[in-house]
């Protein structure tokens, strides 16, 4: 099976998981993510707006203590820019459907806090396919120390992610129930 083969496999098989866990938990417990961002505080945090079924993490974004940014998606190919957001920010439909401000400034994030679809223990985590988390990361970890933090419920981890030589790994992963730092020897 060629590895893009095995992504979309990967991909239909992760969505179901999260699909599944997201009806039995709902939204999912921001309060250990909430938790783990405290120990950032005053950096530059960027979080996510969720959609679909995706764990929420806006109680913790708008709990952090420094400057919270959510990505804008500029164009194919193009690496994340993140706009400046608060709880009561106007805003605006974007690029697939998820939301972005209307206005504000732009930040370059110093903690990342990215959604998935599986994840391993590595570190892997599998996106839906763009490359936008994996561009930006490089551009935003050549420039100086950057966490990423993925944001998931526990079913959606797997034994392995499939990778390619581009995909960058998260730092930590939390989940309703756990933080977990990858194995980075795997």
């Amino acid at each position: 099976m060629s590895l893009a083969a095995a992504k979309a496999a990967a991909r239909t098989a992760a969505f179901a998981r999260r699909k599944a866990a997201f009806a039995a938990r709902g939204a999912g417990d921001a309060e250990i993510l909430r938790r783990v961002l405290a120990g950032y505080a005053g950096r530059r945090l960027a979080g996510y707006m969720p959609m679909r079924t995706e764990i929420d993490p806006l109680p913790a974004m708008a709990a952090h203590a420094g400057p919270v940014a959510v990505p804008v998606i500029e164009g194919p190919g193009r690496p994340l820019r993140f706009r400046s957001w608060t709880a009561d920010a106007r805003m605006m439909p974007g690029t697939f459907g998820a939301l972005v401000p209307e206005a504000g400034d732009w930040i370059e994030p110093q903690v990342l806090i990215v959604p998935l679809l599986a994840f391993d223990r590595r570190g892997f985590r599998l996106g839906y396919g763009g490359g936008f988390y994996d561009r930006t990361l490089e551009g935003l970890r050549a420039a100086g120390p950057v966490i990423v933090i993925g944001f998931a419920f526990a079913a959606q981890e797997v034994a392995a992610v499939p990778v390619e030589p581009t995909d960058q790994r998260l730092d930590l992963i939390v989940t309703e129930t756990a933080t977990i730092r990858p194995d980075r020897a795997g």
